[in-house]
C-alpha cells in the first residue's frame, strides 16, 4: 500500500476507527464525569481531569506504520526497503530502542551501518480534538485545532523535541559509520518558538537534517502555522511530491557528519595539508580523516 496524501483530519478519523476494533474507547479517550468522550481535554472544561497514556502505544504503532507507506514509493526509487523497528547495535540502535523507521538496502529488521541509507524518528500524535459520540454505531465530531484543547501534540511537546535529539546525538556518536546516514524526525505539528534556532543549529552541525511536519495544514480556518525555520532546520511539507523530492535530493547526494573541537592553529595546518589534495572531494576526504584521526592516524 503506498499513500500520496499527508497527515489530515481523514488520518485521525481512520486511527480512532481502526483502534475501536480492538480496544475500548476508554483506552483512546479522556472520559468526562458527564460521560463524554475527548481525545484530549477540551480548555473549557472544568471537571476532574486523569491522565491517558494507553493511546500513546496504539497512536505508535499506527503513525509508524503510516509514515512507512508514505515512504515506501521513495525507497523504491532508490531500489532499497522501508523497514520499521531498525537494529544496528554498532548504532546504538537496540530492540528496545531501535529506529522507528529505516530507508536500508535490505529488507532486514537487523541492519549494518552500511546498509542504512536514512534513519527517521516518527514524533507524530493526535492533532486534532474528537468527541467520540455513542448512538446505534460509534461515530466521531471534530471539535478543533490543537488551539481548542489543553493538549500539547507531536512536537509542541518539549520533551518529545528532547527525547529526538537525544537519540539522534546517541547515534551521531556510538560509531564513525554513522557519519553518512541522515537522521530525519518525522511530525504532523509545528514546532514551538523556543526551539527555531535550537533546530536550525542541530541541522547546521550536521547532528539531525531536519525535523519535518507530514501535516500541511494543522490549523482550521486558515490559521497561520509555520513554513519553515530560517535554516531550515524545521519544515511544513505541503504535498507528498514536495516532500518525495526534497527527500530524494537530501539523499542522492552524499554528505558528512564531522565534528570537533581545536586549536585555530591546528585547523590552519590541517586545512593546509588537505588543500594540496587535487580534487574537492579530495581535499573533503583528507580533512576529514585529519580531523578524526589526526596527522599521525593517516
Amino acid at each position: 500500500m503506498t499513500r500520496e496524501s499527508l497527515w489530515n483530519k481523514e488520518v485521525e478519523k481512520d486511527f480512532f476507527t481502526k483502534s475501536l476494533e480492538v480496544a475500548p474507547p476508554e483506552k483512546l479517550f479522556y472520559v468526562t464525569t458527564e460521560n463524554n468522550y475527548y481525545a484530549y481535554w477540551p480548555k473549557n472544561y472544568k471537571g476532574v481531569k486523569t491522565t491517558l497514556q494507553s493511546r500513546n502505544a496504539f497512536i505508535g504503532a499506527y503513525t509508524e506504520k503510516w509514515s512507512q507507506e508514505i515512504l515506501n514509493p521513495i525507497a523504491k526509487e532508490l531500489n532499497a526497503h522501508t523497514v520499521r523497528n531498525v537494529v544496528c547495535e554498532e548504532l546504538e540502535l537496540t530492540k528496545v530502542s531501535p529506529a522507528d523507521v529505516a530507508i536500508c538496502r535490505t529488507n532486514s529488521i537487523f541492519q549494518k551501518p552500511e546498509d542504512i541509507i536514512a534513519i527517521f524518528e516518527v514524533k507524530m500524535s493526535i492533532v486534532w480534538n474528537w468527541e467520540l459520540l455513542k448512538n446505534f454505531e460509534f461515530s466521531l465530531k471534530c471539535l478543533g485545532d490543537y488551539r481548542s484543547h489543553k493538549g500539547n501534540p507531536g512536537l509542541l511537546r518539549s520533551d518529545t523535541m528532547l527525547k529526538a535529539i537525544g537519540k539522534s546525538i546517541s547515534v551521531r556518536i556510538a560509531s564513525l559509520k554513522s557519519a553518512k546516514i541522515p537522521i530525519i524526525i518525522l511530525g504532523n505539528t509545528p514546532i514551538t518558538k523556543s526551539y527555531y534556532t535550537k533546530v536550525d543549529n542541530l541541522k547546521n552541525y550536521g547532528i539531525i537534517q531536519g525535523f519535518w511536519s507530514l501535516n500541511p495544514k494543522p490549523l482550521d480556518n486558515n490559521g497561520e502555522n509555520i513554513k519553515s525555520t530560517e535554516q531550515e532546520g524545521f519544515m511544513r511539507f505541503d504535498s507528498h511530491s514536495e516532500f518525495k523530492q526534497h527527500l530524494l535530493d537530501l539523499l542522492k547526494e552524499e554528505r558528512m557528519f564531522f565534528a570537533g573541537m581545536k586549536t585555530k592553529k591546528k585547523l590552519g595546518k590541517l586545512i593546509e595539508i588537505a588543500n594540496k589534495e587535487d580534487t574537492y572531494e579530495k581535499k573533503a576526504e583528507k580533512f576529514l580523516n585529519l580531523m578524526r584521526f589526526g596527522e599521525n592516524g593517516m
